[in-house]
């Protein structure tokens, strides 16, 4: 049974076009270095963090049917739980569009989850350049790359509503490790770039003193440059 390190009860802004609510899977196969959730990735904080039963959440959902529309599933790495497909079936049972937040590390969690229509809606995120030594850098862990590819093209021809979403950092992403990562995943309906914030402690300390923020214009000259790959495609 999945770890459930925490509900948040409405969003307006996590399911597109949805009211829904948002439950945090604790665990991750992944240890990027500006990671902001380390009470959901790290073992001995996910120890120390409380978490929320199974029939807590689903009494909260089963009185919720009425006011919420969507359940979005993040984590932490929600495809790392080899019971998912049972709790999105759970879910679906009782009337709920889903959302998966994932890095995208297993593609055959995610081919078993589209192919069974468990999920509604995908949000891949993206961490860097597509190739072996960029991944291995951005995501402190080595995963063959092929997964990730394999997991980006499942995705883009899944029939199933999708983003893709890149958190940047100024100390580590540069102008053309962003675009890159843009042509690598284009043509896409929707791509967004996220930025880096630092308001809670992340897995590596050092990016806790940087400045978030790049350099002004920085982003604007981003955007007219990778635009044009995507169906849509923001900065927020």
């Amino acid at each position: 049974m999945a770890l459930i390190g925490g509900l948040q009860k409405v969003t307006l802004v996590d399911y597109p076009g949805k009211i829904a609510c948002t439950i945090f899977l604790s665990g991750c196969n992944f240890r990027c270095p500006f990671c902001y959730s380390k009470e959901l990735v790290l073992p001995e904080s996910i120890k120390n963090h409380p978490q929320i039963s199974e029939p807590e959440i689903f009494s909260f959902l089963e009185q919720r049917k009425d006011l919420l529309e969507g359940v979005v599933l993040c984590g932490g790495e929600p495809t790392i739980n080899f019971d998912l497909p049972d709790l999105c079936g759970k879910i679906k049972n009782l009337g709920f569009y889903l959302k998966l937040d994932t890095n995208g590390s297993n593609p055959e969690m995610l081919e078993k989850l589209i192919d069974e229509k468990l999920i509604d809606y995908i949000a891949m995120d993206i961490k860097a350049p597509l190739t072996q030594e960029k991944y291995d850098y951005f995501t402190g862990v080595s995963l063959p790359i092929e997964k990730i590819k394999k997991s980006i093209d499942l995705i883009k021809k899944s029939g199933i509503d999708y983003e893709f979403r890149s958190t940047i950092v100024p100390e580590l992403h540069t102008r053309e490790d962003i675009i890159q990562m843009a042509k690598d995943i284009a043509p896409a309906n929707r791509y967004f770039l996220q930025q880096f914030r630092n308001d809670k402690e992340t897995i590596d300390l050092i990016l806790n003193s940087i400045n978030p923020n790049y350099p002004d214009g920085f982003l604007e000259s981003l955007e007219k440059e990778i635009s044009l790959l995507f169906k849509s495609f923001k900065i927020r």
